[in-house]
Parts: structure tokens; sequence; C-alpha cells
């Protein structure tokens, strides 16, 4: 019988053996990430509804810890200071919610991860763009076609499919690459 749950299997692992082609792109991000930290930097992250979701998740993996035990790492959610989400939306607009966050706490050491399924989401664009402008590197991690996003960012790992569920789930994924990356860093692991 072909439940939901068998099908939703299937397209996750056809998916899966899909964005193998990616490899460069992702390894390539996970060196501006890595580059990023080894100079003191930050990694900050913007999306929208489960992609903001995944931003949280991402950050607190470098804060935190994610499979070997190290130092924590500066991961930001630009996604959770509901008070200068509301705050900028009001006095802005909802377009500035990232932007206004990044251009006040960014650096030229830092890396800003902008996660859209669309590759068009006008706030994500307006992050990068105000990232861009302060020399913070950006990595879009998209769908679909990558959007906007694929043509503005220094680098983009685009999930070929037009499926926001599969894509939510190859951006987890890549990311957690990202986050075992950090993890295998001999500097930042604690000795046991």
């Amino acid at each position: 019988m072909d439940t939901v749950f068998k099908r939703t299997l299937e397209e996750h692992a056809e998916l899966v053996s899909r964005i193998e082609s990616l490899t460069p792109a992702i390894d390539g991000a996970a060196q501006v990430i890595l580059g990023c930290l080894q100079q003191g930097g930050s990694v900050f992250f913007c999306g929208n509804g489960g992609s903001a979701a995944d931003c949280q998740h991402l950050a607190a993996e470098f804060t935190g810890r994610f499979l070997r035990e190290r130092g924590p790492l500066a991961g930001v959610a630009l996604t959770t200071d509901s008070s200068a989400l509301t705050a900028i939306g009001n006095d802005y607009g909802f377009e500035e919610i990232f932007a206004r966050q990044i251009a006040g706490l960014g650096k030229s050491d830092d890396c800003l991860v902008a996660i859209s399924t669309s590759g068009n989401s006008r706030n994500v664009i307006r992050a990068v763009e105000a990232a861009k402008i302060i020399g913070v590197a950006t990595i879009g991690l998209l769908g679909r076609d990558g959007g906007m996003l694929k043509e503005i960012c220094d680098l983009a790992v685009v999930v070929p499919s037009e499926t926001t569920a599969r894509i939510q789930e190859m951006h987890i994924l890549i990311g957690h690459s990202w986050c075992e990356a950090v993890d295998e860093m001999a500097e930042y692991r604690v000795e046991e």
C-alpha cells in the first residue's frame, strides 16, 4: 500500500541523491563559515517561517555544541529578538527586520546565512544587501531556482525542488553538515 510516509520517504531519498551535485557549493560554504569563525567572527542567520526555525536551530548548534564537546561559537539567529523584530517592523517595515539588525551588529569578518525556500523573500534579500555594504560574507541556502538571492549572495546553495517541505529537509541536512565541519576544527575542540 502506498502511504503518505512511503511517498514522502521516496521523494526525500530522490532529492538527497540529486543534491550530491551541490557538494562543491556546500563545502565552499562550510569553508566560508569556518574562516569566519577562525577570524573571531559571528555567523548570522535569517529566514522566515520554517527557515526561521532552521536559523534558530543552527545558531544553537554553534553556541551550544553539535556532536563533539568544544567551546561556544558565535552563532546568531536574527529571527529571535521579538522587541527588535516588532520595533523595526513597525517603524521601518517588515522588509527591514533583518537588514537593520545585520547593519547594526555585523562586521566585515562575519558571515550571513540567508535561508529562503523561494530565494525571493524580500526581507532576506534586504539583509543580504545590507550585509554586502559592510563587507559581511553572504551564503544563500535556497530552493527552487534560487530566485533573486542566488544572484546577489557571494555563494548560493540551491536545492533543486519545488516542494517546500523537501527543500527544508535538505536545508537542515546541509546545515548539519556545516555544524559537523565546525566540530572537526581542532582548535575549537575541548580535550576530554
